[in-house]
């Protein structure tokens, strides 16, 4: 009977053992969960996309402000803004699982909540390629492996394909108008950098860090052949065409001047894939128009 009741217990252990789950953030640090979650708090609306997709959203029971993708995310309780987290609603909703964003939540916040033990998975997406890699190991915490490595590879396909297509494409250079006031663009360390450098692009304020405050008079010099914006919505931005003031500007004399909603571009989700393509067929344009010109002033084509 003692022989018995110890192999139980080893076969007990060993299935327990077997459910637990551990991975590595982007802090660094190590997650480790006895079993794979069932309550999952989102602290911003990628990472509540990015869950979806990993197959963990019937998990989710919290999310911040403007988790509005897909339409299922709309009806989770809301624990605040990704900036300003309502702490006592998420201790009330008990979650074995918060899936933070290291540089939108506020680090104090993050900070008080494992030291109530709570897991704080950390992620900061922030490369095309990093967004595959998010969704494995979200799936992992969730226990749907299989979902999300096949959105993985979906998603590391596409990326291939869009990769193979561009590789040699002429390059376009480009202005990405963030917002009008303050004048904000995009450095090279961002993800809209890479959806502009994987269709052949060419960032004009590439080497500038996150989120750059620029000035008129730098997109004037630097003359980008397309300027492309996005805006608080799905709607074009009225503030994209004050460029027409600027008829010298090769984006403003060729009418390169493109919207992409913010929500294809901004977030580090599967929709990227949506900008990605917008952003390609934008770039085709410039190219098209570029060599039609060329051809009509006798000019040799790329």
């Amino acid at each position: 009977m003692r022989t018995f009741l110890l192999i139980l217990c080893l076969s007990l252990s060993s299935a327990l053992q077997a459910q637990s789950v551990s991975v590595v953030d982007d802090n660094g640090d190590s997650v480790t969960l006895k079993a794979p979650a069932q309550r999952i708090i989102s602290l911003a609306p990628s990472l509540t996309e990015l869950l979806f997709v990993a197959g963990a959203g019937r998990h989710i029971v919290g999310v911040t402000e403007y988790s509005d993708f897909p339409p299922e995310a709309q009806g989770i309780p809301i624990v605040g803004r990704y900036d300003l987290l309502d702490m006592e609603a998420i201790v009330a909703l008990q979650p074995d699982l918060i899936v933070a964003w290291r540089s939108g939540n506020p680090r104090q916040a993050l900070q008080r909540l494992t030291a109530l033990g709570y897991p704080v998975y950390v992620a900061e997406p922030l490369t095309l390629t990093s967004i595959p890699e998010q969704i494995e190991k979200l799936a992992q915490l969730a226990g749907s492996g299989a979902t999300g490595n096949a959105a993985a590879r979906y998603f590391r396909n596409q990326l291939d394909a869009v990769h193979h297509r561009y590789r040699n494409a002429s390059p376009v250079s480009v202005f990405y108008e963030v917002w009008n006031e303050p004048l904000i663009s995009v450095g090279g360390h961002e993800l809209i950098n890479d959806v502009i450098s994987i269709c052949g692009g060419v960032n004009i304020f590439g080497e500038l860090g996150l989120a750059p405050k620029v000035s008129e008079e730098a997109v004037l010099a630097r003359n980008p052949e397309a300027i492309i914006a996005s805006g608080m919505d799905i709607a074009r931005p009225q503030w994209l065409d004050d460029w027409q003031r600027w008829p010298q500007l090769q984006a403003v004399s060729s009418q390169h001047l493109f919207f992409i909603p913010p929500d294809l571009i901004q977030r580090h989700s599967l929709r990227v894939l949506s900008g990605v393509l917008q952003m390609c067929m934008h770039l085709d344009e410039v190219r098209q128009d570029r060599e039609r010109s060329r051809t009509a002033t006798g000019q040799k084509p790329d």
